[in-house]
């Protein structure tokens, strides 16, 4: 009986302790922690609800402020201006940002919640029945849409988009095709109308916001000769410049020259040894590569000599006079000698040299130090690009002797190019290898406050030049191929295929010789620009002048057909404009709305490449107009002749597409940095 009572009792207790714990795990279900009688749990509990009451003010503080921010984008929002009339155009038009701001406004209109909507245009390909262009924003609107908890689908979007169509003269026709696409037929008298224009005016920029751009290139070192590795950055900076003039920036082209550092110690030391008279008689040292070897020669075999260099090296940067007129005096031979080739190629550039920041560099460093973005490494002081995490490679800003760097002079230049240039824009053209470095000097300058509202370092990089074997370009003896010695190969050969197709029987000399640069020189630049500028390519003079495919031969070549064919009818462009003034322009045949349609879009490219600094996208549609209007040429007749090869029917607005079409050709190879000729 006992042991029964006992087995009560235990049971009783259990049943109240097990209700204990699921009173206690309810109460910590609904976070209740009263019944914990721990002082230091009573604080964290009061801090816990000051905290939780301080979260709910800012969530709804955040709440209103989106509101509001949302309220005021909608207000804000301006309606983007159209063209509403054909003949207020009086110069190009970019079809690409017409369309945009066009669609921007059926969009929002259909849509007027959606903050900031995709607008999507892009070309349609070469299968008419898709339209000229396409938007295909329906499908990503649908995606946001559905996000909201909207039911739609994207050819529902696309209808909706297409109801709220603004009028537009740019477009003929808008289709819903497949799962939503809008496909866009453009108005052919507006096509008409533009190329009216550039035929009367000539081949005009599209409007853009005016920018002060800097842009670093070629870039060689005193006392050494430029070879093919600075043909590419001299050739894709210039090209990159021509296209930033186009569309009216300020432009300022600067060449970084290596004119400064210990080197000019053994140069000096050599040039007061071996022309003891410099300073009266200007020494014969028009090979300053040889001159260069031999100071090299003696500064690692001759000790004495060693020192000497260095001591000529502290005289240069104390301001000896003596010092500073032997180092500009080698400085001067050597600009000579790259203005030759710089003349050759027709570039236009600023020589600015490491020099040039060396008396900045001391005020840059102290304001680092000041502001402690210097940290010491091993007697070094180094600066990072990111102080937190420390990744990549820090900038060596002072060596452990005291003396700066490359980087301490880059981002001197930097600093310079913003506060004194007030430029907005940093363009700088280097091989691909150094996009590491520029990338740190970048990340640095926005650490240190130089680069305000979103300036930034943009790095144009390139691959190497390979020979046909496929390895670094070099000379049969193993050295650097020199760029003079390229160039000269590159007039023979020139020459040679001219004489190969006859046209030295046919030129005048003059003409013959123009002829010969334009091809040398174009074929080169060409060759390098066609390429993507990232990608390695291979130089090769028999592929550069062939006079089939997308070369700089084929296209000159086909420029002054397309020029002849006027020539030969004996019309002038004084009686082209007469008749498109009395009779106008028309595009009637189907292979000339190809070929004006292709010429339309000139400005879009243009504003690519500004945008992406890829100047292989000029080529490729310099090519495409090309072969465009051999199809043209193939299929309408711009001169009829008789069996006797008398003139019998002039096509006027044929020669019109004829004149608009070299216009713009020539206006391409012109940014490309390539001469044209009336005759080869």
């Amino acid at each position: 009986m006992s042991n029964l009572k006992t087995l009560d009792e235990r049971t009783s207790k259990a049943e109240k302790d097990a209700k204990a714990i699921e009173e206690e795990i309810d109460k910590l279900c609904k976070e209740d922690l009263s019944h914990v009688a721990d002082p230091r749990l009573v604080k964290l509990l009061s801090e816990n609800e000051k905290l939780r009451h301080r979260l709910a003010i800012l969530e709804n503080a955040i709440k209103v402020e989106s509101s509001s921010a949302n309220q005021e984008s909608k207000i804000s929002r301006k309606r983007p201006h159209l063209i509403t009339d054909i003949n207020s155009i009086e110069g190009t038009v970019c079809i690409v940002d017409e369309l945009k701001k066009v669609f921007e406004i059926a969009i929002t209109s259909a849509y007027p919640d959606l903050d900031d909507p995709p607008v999507v245009i892009t070309l349609s390909g070469n299968n008419p029945k898709f339209g000229d262009y396409q938007c295909n924003s329906a499908m990503p609107i649908s995606q946001l849409l559905k996000a909201k908890n909207v039911k739609t689908n994207p050819r529902e979007v696309a209808n909706n988009i297409l109801n709220k169509m603004p009028l537009t003269p740019l477009i003929e026709r808008i289709e819903v095709a497949g799962a939503g696409f809008l496909n866009i037929y453009l108005n052919k008298a507006f096509a008409e109308h533009v190329l009216k224009c550039i035929l009367q005016f000539g081949v005009k920029p599209p409007p853009v916001k005016k920018e002060k751009v800097i842009v670093d290139f070629s870039s060689p070192n005193i006392a050494k000769e430029m070879h093919v590795g600075h043909l590419r950055s001299t050739i894709i900076g210039d090209s990159i410049c021509r296209v930033l003039e186009f569309l009216n920036h300020d432009v300022l082209r600067l060449n970084h020259l290596g004119d400064w550092g210990t080197q000019f110690g053994m140069l000096i030391a050599h040039l007061q040894e071996k022309f003891p008279d410099y300073k009266t008689h200007s020494p014969p040292i028009s090979d300053l590569q040889a001159f260069y070897k031999e100071s090299k020669k003696r500064f690692d075999e001759d000790e004495e000599f060693k020192k000497r260099a260095y001591s000529c090296v502290v005289q240069l940067q104390s301001g000896q006079p003596d010092f500073i007129a032997a180092w500009k005096l080698i400085c001067e031979v050597s600009r000579k000698e790259f203005q030759k080739i710089y003349d050759r190629l027709n570039i236009n550039i600023i020589d600015r040299g490491e020099s040039f920041y060396q008396s900045r560099m001391d005020a840059v460093v102290k304001e680092l130090k000041e502001k402690g973005f210097l940290e010491e490494d091993e007697g070094r002081l180094i600066m990072w690009g990111n102080s937190e995490s420390h990744e990549g490679i820090p900038l060596t800003v002072v060596k452990s002797d005291g003396g700066y760097t490359y980087d301490t002079s880059d981002l001197t230049a930097i600093k310079q190019r913003v506060e004194e240039e007030k430029g907005d824009r940093f363009i700088y053209v280097t091989d691909a290898g150094q996009y590491t470095h520029f990338m740190t000097i970048d990340a640095c300058a926005r650490r240190a406050g130089i680069f305000k509202n979103g300036q930034k370092i943009e790095h144009v990089g390139f691959g190497v030049v390979l020979g046909e074997d496929k390895k670094k370009f070099k000379t049969r003896s193993g050295d650097t191929v020199k760029l003079i010695e390229l160039l000269d190969e590159g007039l023979k050969r020139a020459l040679d295929k001219l004489v190969e197709k006859g046209r030295d029987k046919v030129l005048t000399p003059d003409e013959l010789k123009k002829a010969q640069e334009a091809v040398a020189y174009g074929c080169i630049k060409y060759a390098d620009l066609s390429h993507n500028r990232i990608n390695d390519y291979v130089f090769s003079f028999d592929k550069m002048l062939d006079d089939k495919g997308n070369t700089a031969v084929y296209l000159l070549y086909a420029l002054t057909r397309i020029r002849s064919i006027a020539r030969t009818a004996q019309i002038s462009e004084s009686k082209l404009l007469e008749e498109a003034k009395t009779s106008g322009f028309k595009l009637a045949h189907e292979s000339e709305w190809k070929l004006g349609k292709v010429l339309l879009r000139f400005p879009e490219i243009i504003l690519k490449v500004a945008n992406d600094l890829y100047l292989h996208s000029l080529c490729e549609y310099l090519y495409e107009i090309s072969s465009t209007f051999t199809e043209f040429y193939d299929k309408c007749y711009c001169v009829e002749k008789d069996k006797n090869g008398q003139i019998v029917n002039i096509f006027y607005e044929r020669l019109m597409l004829c004149e608009v079409t070299a216009k713009i050709m020539e206006k391409c190879l012109d940014i490309l940095g390539i001469k044209t000729v009336s005759k080869m």
